[in-house]
């Protein structure tokens, strides 16, 4: 047979199951929740390492074989719908026979009948030190499980802490780099391109980049990080995260000497009382009540602790979210003003281009094709556009300029077209 013991974190009571073979975790579920009222959902189920039950996993993962043997091991049940754990409890209850000596430690009882009643008595003092000790490996497993959560907490920091790094170094050269091509921009307006809709655009990517500087900002998270880590370092030196059990630990080893002693006195008409033994008794009921109290407020803050690490989690995802989105969006900024840069360069090389072929077109060589086209005057020399200054200046009519000026301004444009055809055609045959 395969049998779980749970122990109920919020009662402090053990539930034992029999499992059937193949038996799911979530069927072993819903018999825990008939059994204590708690969901399954809020049931968090651990083993002594501070590992929770894997649901994909059968329930006999709960049954682990080793050297003290299956019945001796135990699964720590809690609640995630609560925190704050109420204890101390009550302690448990006292036979008739303990019951009777306690409420009367003088009264006398032959020592054949005393061996029976200190026998249950030191039983049940040394059931109350092993009920300390469980809901101590409970705790213990709480903070292990505490550990684990936070070793996530660290690992999903770094990873944040080192993209909202790299996020603010590209969003610092972004900056330098929008800011000398904006400078350089306005440097070349005057006599090379202008495009009033790019130099726009590069301003509201400025301004964006502004705003994804935003992103970077994960100061709020760390500081509760911080706080986080220093609360749970403190929770670890805490007294109250040792066993505290060294006064019941005392106390049972008297109520064990105390019945050696009885055993060694003659089976007689004899009788005695059980004053001695009723004070070990309940000074471990009292010390008992102080370590659980102990133990269960040290058990809230754990549980506090890790409550605040589950909220934490989402947050820090949000945030890994948004500065892989404002990464994107600075490297795409970056790319598309790169395109238009270069975009730029190709423009200004085609006029560049252009500019070459028509001055060297007007250069009067007799093998160009514009000197056929230029008009020529009586003497028989080529007219020069400028000759229509010399006539202003010799007092020639203004509107007679005017006129000759549109003219030239005709032929300049047939001999650019015609320019344009042949380099057009001789880009074909090459």
């Amino acid at each position: 047979l395969q049998i779980v013991h749970i122990l109920n974190m919020t009662s402090a009571k053990i539930m034992s199951f029999l499992l059937s073979p193949e038996e799911s975790l979530h069927s072993l579920q819903i018999r825990i929740e008939c059994e204590t009222g708690i969901s399954s959902g809020n049931q968090e189920l651990l083993l002594e390492t501070g590992i929770c039950l894997d649901p994909r996993k059968p329930a006999s993962q709960c049954v682990i074989d080793g050297v003290r043997g299956w019945d001796s091991y135990m699964v720590y049940l809690f609640d995630k719908s609560r925190t704050v754990y109420d204890g101390p409890f009550a302690s448990r209850s006292l036979s008739d026979c303990v019951n009777y000596i306690v409420q009367d430690s003088k009264i006398q009882l032959p020592v054949s009948q005393l061996r029976k009643v200190w026998a249950e008595a030191v039983h049940y003092v040394i059931g109350l030190k092993e009920d300390y000790s469980r809901l101590f490996q409970g705790q213990r497993a709480a903070m292990l499980s505490l550990l684990r959560y936070n070793a996530n907490l660290i690992k999903m920091k770094n990873n944040m802490v080192s993209a909202s790094q790299q996020l603010k170094a590209k969003l610092e050269f972004f900056h330098q780099s929008i800011r000398l091509d904006l400078e350089r921009y306005s440097d070349q307006m005057a006599y090379g391109i202008s495009s009033e809709k790019m130099l726009k655009a590069w301003k509201e990517m400025e301004e964006k980049a502004s705003q994804c500087a935003q992103a970077e900002d994960i100061g709020y998270l760390d500081e509760q990080i911080m706080a986080l880590h220093t609360e749970i370092v403190e929770l670890q030196k805490s007294p109250y995260a040792r066993r505290q059990g060294e006064v019941m630990e005392s106390l049972e080893q008297r109520a064990i000497d105390l019945y050696k002693q009885l055993k060694t006195r003659p089976p007689d008409h004899a009788y005695s009382d059980s004053t001695d033994m009723v004070k070990i008794i309940v000074q471990t009921v009292q010390s008992q009540d102080r370590v659980l109290k102990e133990l269960f407020g040290h058990l809230s803050k754990l549980l506090g602790c890790k409550q605040k690490i589950i909220d934490l989690l989402p947050e820090i995802e949000v945030a890994l979210n948004n500065i892989k989105e404002a990464d994107n969006s600075v490297m795409q900024m970056q790319g598309k003003r790169q395109r238009e840069i270069w975009h730029l360069l190709k423009i200004a090389c085609t006029q560049s281009s252009s500019r070459s072929l028509v001055s060297s077109s007007l250069d009067g060589n007799t093998s160009t094709p514009a000197a056929t086209w230029l008009p020529e005057s009586s003497s028989g020399n080529i007219t020069h556009p400028l000759s229509s200054e010399a006539a202003l200046e010799e007092g020639e009519n203004f509107a007679h300029v005017i006129e000759e000026n549109l003219n030239y301004l005709e032929l300049f444009s047939s001999i650019l077209q015609e320019v344009r055809q042949e380099q057009s055609s001789s880009m074909m045959v090459s």
